[in-house]
This record gives C-alpha cells, sequence and structure tokens, in this order.
C-alpha cells in the first residue's frame, strides 16, 4: 500500500461526505486528518446555521470538534444518524483502522450510526487488506495477547510514542500492538479469532461495517456504496 495522499485528496474527500450532514442530525466524528476535513466543513455548516451534534471519537477529534463549533454530546445521551471517518486501508467493503490509537471508541460510534460513511484518499485502497493491524489491548495481557497473536500467524510490535519515551497510551488507558499477518484473506475470520483473545479491547479490522466510501482526488471525489 502507497503511504500518504495529498491533503488535496482528503479534503475533497470528507468535505464530499459532509455534505450528507442534514439538519437536526446526531453526527460520529471520527479521528484522523481526513476525518478532520470533514469535521471542519460541518463546522462550516454549523456556523452558517445548519443544527448538529458531534459524537467525537477521540480527544483529538473533540478539541477539533469544539474549536470548530460544533455542539457535542456523549454517546450514551444520543443515538447517532450518521457517521464519518477514515481508514488506514480499504478493500472493498472491509477496512483496517488505528492508526491514530482511537479504533476502539471509532468502532463503537461508526457501529452504532444508522449510516457510516468511511473518507480516504487514492492511497488507502488495495485489492487484499494487508496493513499491520492495530490492536488495543490491556497494558497487564500485552505478552499474553502478543503470545496468542503470534499462534495465529502475526508478527505483533508494540507501538512506541513519538517525541516522547515509552509506548502509545490510548485515550482508554491501554497499550497498542501493531499485528502484521501480512494479506489477509479472510478479514472476517481473523477479526473473530482476535476480539476472542483475553485482553483485547478492540481491534482495528471493521468488516462490512461501512455504507459508502467516498475517495478524494485534487479533481474531485468517487462515491461508491458499499451496503444495501
Amino acid at each position: 500500500m502507497k503511504q500518504g495522499g495529498s491533503d488535496a485528496a482528503k479534503q475533497a474527500a470528507g468535505e464530499s461526505a459532509a455534505e450528507a450532514v442534514e439538519d437536526g442530525m446526531i453526527v460520529g466524528l471520527g479521528t484522523g486528518s481526513t476525518a478532520a476535513h470533514a469535521i471542519r466543513a460541518i463546522g462550516q455548516a454549523v456556523d452558517a446555521g445548519l443544527d448538529v451534534v458531534g459524537v467525537p471519537t477521540s480527544f483529538q477529534s473533540r478539541q477539533l470538534a469544539r474549536d470548530c463549533g460544533i455542539p457535542l454530546a456523549d454517546l450514551e445521551d444520543v443515538s447517532v444518524d450518521l457517521a464519518i471517518d477514515g481508514a488506514d486501508e480499504v478493500a472493498g467493503g472491509n477496512l483496517i483502522k488505528g492508526g491514530g490509537a482511537a479504533h476502539a471508541r471509532e468502532k463503537i460510534v461508526d457501529a452504532s450510526a444508522d449510516r457510516f460513511l468511511v473518507v480516504a484518499d487514492p492511497t488507502k485502497e488495495t485489492d487484499v487488506l494487508s496493513h499491520p493491524v492495530p490492536v488495543e489491548v490491556l497494558p497487564m495481557a500485552r505478552s499474553t495477547v502478543a503470545a496468542s497473536v503470534e499462534s495465529l500467524g502475526g508478527d505483533p510490535a508494540l507501538r512506541r510514542a513519538e517525541r516522547k519515551d515509552g509506548p502509545v497510551v490510548t485515550d482508554n488507558g491501554n497499550l497498542v500492538l501493531d499485528c502484521n499477518f501480512g494479506p489477509i484473506d479472510d478479514p472476517a475470520a481473523l477479526a473473530s479469532d482476535l476480539a476472542a483473545l483475553p485482553g483485547v479491547v478492540e481491534h482495528g479490522l471493521f468488516v462490512d461495517m461501512a455504507d459508502e466510501i467516498h475517495v478524494g482526488t485534487p479533481d474531485g471525489v468517487t462515491v461508491r456504496p458499499l451496503l444495501e
């Protein structure tokens, strides 16, 4: 999979998905650089009079939404109409997420939404998922989960923080193992196997959850329906 992607492509995808937001909606606000463009576009619409409430999926998306003037609510108090979120890799209707270590909260919000729109640039698309799968684990279970991942054919690596000593710590206070399985021929089976491991809080495989993918390019956006 190619790395990166132009900011113009990300902005086009984010703004395209934001156009689906309607007055009165409760909107799940994803995490990451492409979802951030959607949040900014929603904020501009709110400033112009749109009445919506956002449900953030991370500290990052919460802070950006506040900066953009979007009213916020907790998931326990509302029902999400539409969620907009990015992905680290997309193959058909399956995704790998968790590059921002927010995939547990993202999956809860995205799965609860009536509609889930994925925003991405072309570098995220592939025929077969092969990106390392982020697995959020309880700190005490790091070594046992790592051993179980190896027994499933994966190569786990504890995610290290940048510009600080030690590992990445999620918003939930847990650690992240980035687990390389190579090409993933059966994402649903792997998702089930990872979810069954004691100590796993959540993994980054999002199987058949998305309703649409908005793929942005500097020249426009392709919208692909994924679920009927």
